[in-house]
């Protein structure tokens, strides 16, 4: 799909979303505590809002530039008609400024295709963030953006079941913010930069959120169990260049420390899909883990509705010090094959050997093997979509595949958002820390267990303010585990938990084939 105009011209470009998260043990996080991140998270919205105010969004991000007959006209049109009203004045700005965007890593996609790394994304996808064309002389050529999205929560883990294991609860505010630039260099290039922070380590903490049958990386030397770890102060920090050899062909290249290499489908905070959805899933270490990855090197070549990618990068996952930056090590490899067959869908077939990814098992190397199909479709109005995603990841040790495999689905309608996901993940009892309780004898054998897992939720949106949501949501998963882990967890344990979300909000799609056209 491309964005119908004469010349490609500088694009603001966005992720889709979701975020990544932390909790607090009954015993650990206090008042005090909390109340601190609490005023600092504050202090950063407030800012992002102020922001956002002075600004005036929805900021005007057309262009200043000559323009062919037909985009001159559309420009005066809006300009005669501004009696029809400011907020209408606004949109068609915003619009026509969206028209002259591109994607990210291609100056003939739309930016719509955009999402964690140089993954794709369905060309209808909606996207929520703000966007800045400054008019100056200096700024000119850049197309930047900001998108950021805070879970302010209580969860409460096997609530059923208080006297089993994972049972816990916690307040915490799981949140992260990227922002993106891009410019057009010369005829054919395209230069991007993107950073992505996160102040999980101060609003959920050192041990992650408890999320149970939840494992993966450690804490003090040792494994994380029945809790999600937080993501790093610093999630990405990337620059990329992409030269269209024709409107239906492009190279590019991307670096990142830290970044994501090409292996697996977007990040589950960057899918429309997960957008709703305030915890990771269970397969995020089968199917995502390395969308924060400290080194990354990765090049591809698009042709069409196709793209091959190819990545060198570090195959340890980041380490305790979520305030640093981990050594480059380049000692892992992946290959990408991404398909968008329409404007609908977005296919990828995935697999990276990866070395000595855990701490923990320092002798390990995995082979990961991911394919996944992300459907979004507009239901007639921008408010009104359906975003869904079918994912499979399988990781190959020592003999042994572990399988995961996740459905979700988003259903928007207008303030309302009723959502869901569903997992079937395969995991070893030395991933869940419970080898003595299944081998009371010295061995090297492996027991595999089987976990379901189903989450519904719904949320409402309260508030818009200066282009910003507050939205009020509620989820209640059901777990299905094992017959062999039922004495240790209970049968059936169920876990909830009530949120704020605070985002940007939609930005007005135009979605005609007058717009675009899918390559």
């Amino acid at each position: 799909m491309t964005i119908a105009r004469p010349a490609p011209k500088p694009a603001a470009v966005a992720p889709t979303i979701a975020g990544a998260c932390r909790q607090t043990r009954k015993t650990g996080f206090t008042r005090k505590k909390m109340n601190t991140a609490s005023k600092f998270l504050i202090i950063i919205l407030s800012t992002i809002a102020g922001t956002a105010l002075a600004s005036g969004f929805p900021v005007d991000t057309s262009r200043k530039t000559r323009m062919p007959p037909a985009k001159r006209m559309m420009r005066q049109d809006s300009v005669d008609h501004a009696a029809m009203g400011h907020a209408m004045h606004n949109m068609m700005q915003m619009q026509q400024g969206m028209s002259m965007m591109s994607h990210l890593y291609s100056r003939n996609l739309p930016m719509n295709r955009n999402a964690s790394g140089t993954a794709w994304h369905p060309d209808q996808s909606p996207m929520y963030m703000y966007m800045f064309h400054p008019n100056g002389p200096t700024g000119r050529p850049w197309m930047t953006m900001l998108h950021y999205s805070v879970f302010i929560r209580h969860t409460n883990q096997n609530f059923n079941h208080s006297d089993k294991r994972g049972s816990n609860r916690q307040f915490d505010a799981p949140n992260y913010v990227m922002g993106m630039a891009q410019r057009q260099v010369g005829q054919r290039g395209l230069l991007a930069f993107k950073a992505m922070l996160s102040l999980d380590p101060l609003t959920v903490g050192n041990n992650g959120y408890p999320l149970l049958f939840q494992s993966g990386e450690t804490y003090k030397g040792q494994r994380l169990i029945d809790r999600q770890h937080q993501h790093d102060l610093f999630s990405e920090l990337s620059v990329g260049y992409s030269y269209a050899i024709s409107p239906n062909s492009d190279v590019f290249g991307y670096v990142g420390y830290p970044g994501e290499p090409a292996l697996g489908p977007p990040a589950f905070m960057h899918r429309l899909s997960s957008f709703n959805n305030p915890d990771s899933p269970l397969g995020h270490h089968w199917t995502d883990a390395t969308h924060i990855t400290f080194g990354v090197a990765t090049a591809g070549f698009r042709y069409k509705i196709a793209k091959l990618e190819v990545s060198n990068f570090t195959g340890r996952e980041p380490n305790e010090n979520r305030y640093g930056f981990d050594r480059p090590r380049f000692d892992s490899y992946s290959y990408r094959l991404s398909v968008n067959p329409s404007p609908a869908l977005a296919l990828q077939f995935s697999q990276g050997f990866i070395k000595s990814p855990e701490a923990a098992e320092p002798d390990h190397n995995v082979t990961r093997t991911t394919a996944s199909l992300l459907h979004s479709k507009p239901l007639g109005q921008p408010d009104r979509y359906v975003s869904s995603a079918l994912v499979w990841g399988m990781n190959s040790h020592d003999g042994v595949n572990e399988n995961a495999f996740l459905a979700e689905t988003s259903l928007q309608l207008a303030r309302t958002a009723l959502y869901g996901r569903y997992e079937n993940i395969t995991k070893s009892v030395d991933e869940l820390g419970l080898r003595d309780y299944f081998f009371d004898y010295p061995t090297t054998e492996t027991k595999l267990v089987t976990i379901n897992s189903l989450t519904l939720g719904m949320n409402y949106r309260l508030l818009q303010l200066a282009r910003t949501d507050l939205v009020l949501g509620a989820q209640l998963t059901g777990s299905f585990p094992d017959k062999a882990l039922e004495p240790i967890y209970g049968k059936i344990p169920l876990s909830g938990q009530i949120y704020l979300r605070i985002t940007p909000s939609l930005i007005p799609m135009l979605m005609s084939g007058r717009q675009m056209s899918h390559h």
